[in-house]
Parts: structure tokens; sequence; C-alpha cells
């Protein structure tokens, strides 16, 4: 009963209408502003912005116009080996001569090169379209070198010609000397099959290691030169390694895509 009476009691007082209203404390319009201006700020970024991201893959450090494998045109003994490993050769060039039943027939170089490798020997037997030799196709020690990436091929249409590449290579200790430095001169649309690339690089099992994920798409890298290094080549670190780079070289390629606006991603 005591209970029921006060609350009458408060029904009948006036309402204390003359005191203000707090709508907010302090510290809340602190936390309103600070969420207000970082949805600005992501508005405007994903407006403005724009993510960069990159795809690895495997190289070779190799001469613009890559390589060949030669082939004998006859079957028959191989007599005599006419050009050593490392040579560098002209068109027509004398490599091997093979002994056939019509005689003894020489196998020559089919363009201006340099010996990578040899797989012939006195007194093998070979066939008719045997792989004899890989020739690198550069006419001269001086001819730069590039890096062919062998990028998936979902990846092609994303690769701006001039974007930044970065390679690691096999050979050089990337702690102590860092990374080459490069740049996309051109992206091959098409598929690259095994043959094709094993004809390119004179070498079938990277053909095979190559393809072994699916048909990549060959990426051509001009490798930024520098007179300040040893190699002859810019690298991450100031000196880069101290010896040249010999082509035929494994690398690992980093290659820099093409910026994508955030708002393509986060808008449905």
């Amino acid at each position: 009963m005591q209970f029921r009476q006060q609350a009458l009691a408060k029904l009948q007082s006036p309402e204390e209408l003359d005191l203000p209203v707090r709508f907010a404390r302090p510290q809340g319009w602190l936390v309103l502003s600070v969420t207000v201006a970082v949805m600005a700020a992501a508005s405007v970024w994903a407006v403005t912005g724009s993510v960069a991201s990159t795809v690895s893959a495997p190289a070779v450090l190799t001469h613009g116009e890559g390589s060949y494998i030669l082939q004998s045109p006859a079957a028959g003994q191989v007599t005599a080996v006419l050009a050593k490993e490392g040579a560098r050769l002209p068109a027509g060039s004398p490599v091997l001569k093979v002994r056939t039943a019509q005689g003894d027939a020489v196998v020559r170089t089919v363009a201006a090169g340099r010996i990578t490798a040899l797989a012939a020997t006195i007194g093998q037997i070979i066939s008719t379209g045997a792989n004899v030799a890989a020739v690198e196709k550069v006419a001269d020690a001086d001819d730069p070198l590039y890096a062919t990436v062998y990028v998936p091929a979902e990846n092609a249409a994303s690769i701006p010609s001039g974007a930044a590449v970065d390679l690691t290579v096999q050979t050089v200790p990337s702690q102590e000397y860092g990374v080459l430095r490069g740049h996309v001169k051109s992206v091959d649309r098409a598929a690259q099959s095994a043959q094709a690339i094993a004809a390119f690089l004179g070498d079938s099992q990277l053909g095979r290691q190559f393809t072994e994920d699916g048909r990549p798409v060959a990426v051509l890298v001009r490798l930024d030169r520098s007179s300040a290094t040893k190699s002859g080549y810019r690298w991450s670190s100031v000196d880069g390694p101290p010896f040249a780079l010999t082509s035929m070289t494994m690398a690992t390629g980093s290659i820099r895509l093409a910026d994508q606006r955030p708002v393509d991603w986060l808008l449905p």
C-alpha cells in the first residue's frame, strides 16, 4: 500500500522540465567523429586508390632470340666432333661428322650462335632427326641478356608493358647481393607448348618442366643496365655480384601486375 501511494504521488508531481537533457557524453562525440573520419577516408581510397599485386614464375636468362636444337639430317655413326661447347660459330659451321651408308655427312649450324650443349660423342650411333646440340642465337659476346619469365596464362592480361620485374637469380645469393632489376619488354599472348619452349630454350627438359601445371605465357624482360656493377646490370644492392652473368641461368621472376581499383572488388 505504501509503494502504491508513492507511485501516485510521483504521477501527480510536475515533471522536471527545466533541467537540461544530455544527449551524449563528450567521449561519445569523439568516438563518433573518429568513426565518420575513417569511413570518409575509406570511401575516398576506394574511389581513387589502387591495390598493387605481383605474380611470381620461373624464368631463364637468355639472349633475345633464344636458342635452337640442332638435329642430325642423317642416321649413322659419329666419327668426329668438330665444335666445342661455348664456341660461337657463324651459320653453316660444321659441328659433327657422321658416317652413313651413303658416305660421310656433316651436321652444320642452322643460324649463327654459341654452342651451349653437345649431346653427341664420337662413336655414338644416332638416328635421323636426333638432337645433337643446343645452339644459342648470339653473334656477339656483348649482346645483352634478357629474362624470359613463364607466367600462368590467366595472368597475362594483367601484365602491362614496362612493368617492374625483380629476378632472384639461382647462382647469386640474394641475401648478399639482392635481386636483379628489369622491366617487361613484351608479353606473348599465346600460351606456350612444351615443344615451343624447348625450341626457344634449346632444352626439352625445361619445356616439360614449365608446362607441368598448364601452358604458360612467355614474358620477355629487358634487364636494367648499369656501368657501376661487375655484371653490367642493375641490382637491388649497390654493387651486385662480383662476376658476370651467363645465359641459360635459372631465376624466379616477380612481376608487378597492373594496379587494380579497390572499388572493383569492394562493390558487388
